[in-house]
């Protein structure tokens, strides 16, 4: 059975033998949650490549500490994949965010597409960013990930249209499109950029602008998938064409 995982800020120069306390809601879900006892093991992460393997030794409701025993570094898994995610309706938005992060995908871009229904604007922009981002946390921790997923900051269409051209390999999916995704070739470092459209689906403008930039406009296959969805059956499909998966 695998151990359970737990976020810190922060383990650097942490060594064996050294003592790391977790503090806050992430101690009260180990201890009051998961009911992580003394004596128990328990792996901490930073969610920078950095893990600890320890020894529970004082918990309390939101307080515990961990007697490390072990100290692993993971390298950024390569190629990064970068997935622009129109902003869905509903909770289709954390289920994205998830799966995108179970999959492992380095970044996730919120965008406000043309005929995205959501929108994020104000406080509402905050707390919906912040569920994303403790969603990717959360999901991170439960695929055992050393490096946790970006959730950035809201994008505009000219935000996404640079990621698409700095990217050695950047993909739009689109229903209408003729090439197939897995007749791609696929780089070793990325980052590769999937970008995602809306329920409506993008405006013939959007794919125009991306396709402009260097994107390759793709399609999975004759099915047509949900928003929430096709981002994670694209990295998928790419990964699987890496030394990541194969």
């Amino acid at each position: 059975m695998s151990l359970p995982v737990h976020w810190v800020p922060d383990l650097a120069g942490v060594r064996s033998g050294d003592r790391v306390e977790v503090e806050g809601d992430e101690a009260h879900h180990a201890v009051a949650v998961r009911r992580l006892r003394v004596g128990e093991p328990v792996v901490l992460t930073d969610g920078l490549g950095t893990s600890a393997t320890g020894v529970a030794v004082e918990t309390a409701k939101r307080r515990l500490v961990v007697t490390v025993d072990e100290v692993a570094r993971t390298p950024m898994p390569e190629p990064a994949v970068t997935v622009v995610q129109a902003l869905p309706k509903g909770d289709r938005g954390e289920l994205a965010v998830e799966m995108l992060t179970e999959v492992g995908v380095a970044t996730i871009v919120p965008w406000a597409a043309a005929r995205s229904v959501a929108v994020w604007r104000g406080e509402r922009a905050a707390k919906a960013l912040a569920r994303w981002r403790s969603t990717a946390r959360e999901a991170a921790k439960q695929a055992r990930r050393g490096w946790f997923p970006e959730v950035a900051e809201p994008a505009s269409t000219d935000d996404v249209n640079a990621l698409v051209a700095a990217a050695p390999l950047a993909v739009v999916l689109h229903e209408a499109a003729t090439t197939t995704l897995a007749s791609l070739e696929v780089p070793e470092q990325g980052p590769v950029v999937v970008v995602v459209g809306p329920e409506g689906g993008l405006t013939d403008d959007e794919v125009a602008t991306f396709t402009a930039a260097g994107g390759n406009a793709v399609r999975l296959g004759s099915e047509v998938l949900r928003t929430s969805t096709a981002g994670v059956a694209a990295t998928s499909v790419l990964l699987a064409r890496t030394p990541r998966w194969g």
